[in-house]
């Protein structure tokens, strides 16, 4: 999956907000949910050096929030990295030059979005009374 290509599936399919909140870096791109503003997905064009690429050049990636019980296993996979400028603990970035393919793209982005989503409330009955 290439960068626009997530992005139309993002606006077609989810409920959310993009923006550019950086003007440093104009093609980092946010994706927020509309209740809570929290960040489920970032779309970045950064040095493949930032990843240990020993390749020149710029690479389109995304960063996405991650169940710590999976992220081990996902890291073994190709073009899939420790988080670029996140808490490596809680996100996984991932190329978007066609090494990962869409089906796994689309899996990571819903967990994301499902991880980040505003929790329920629970509505507990008073029995003080």
């Amino acid at each position: 999956m290439h960068r626009k290509d997530l992005e139309q599936y993002i606006f077609d399919n989810m409920s959310c907000d993009s923006d550019y909140p950086w003007l440093r870096f104009p093609n980092y791109e946010v994706f927020r949910h509309k209740d809570n503003k929290k960040w489920f997905a970032i779309i970045m064009d950064i040095p493949r050096s930032k990843l240990g690429i020993k390749e020149n050049g710029i690479i389109d990636v995304v960063n996405f929030k991650c169940d710590k019980i999976i992220m081990g296993s996902l890291l073994n996979e190709p073009g899939i990295f420790p988080a670029y400028h996140m808490n490596k603990s809680n996100w996984i970035t991932v190329a978007l030059d066609g090494s990962v393919s869409d089906d796994t793209v689309i899996r990571l982005l819903g967990l994301s979005y499902d991880i980040t989503a505003p929790k329920l409330k629970k509505n507990i009955p008073d029995i003080s009374r």
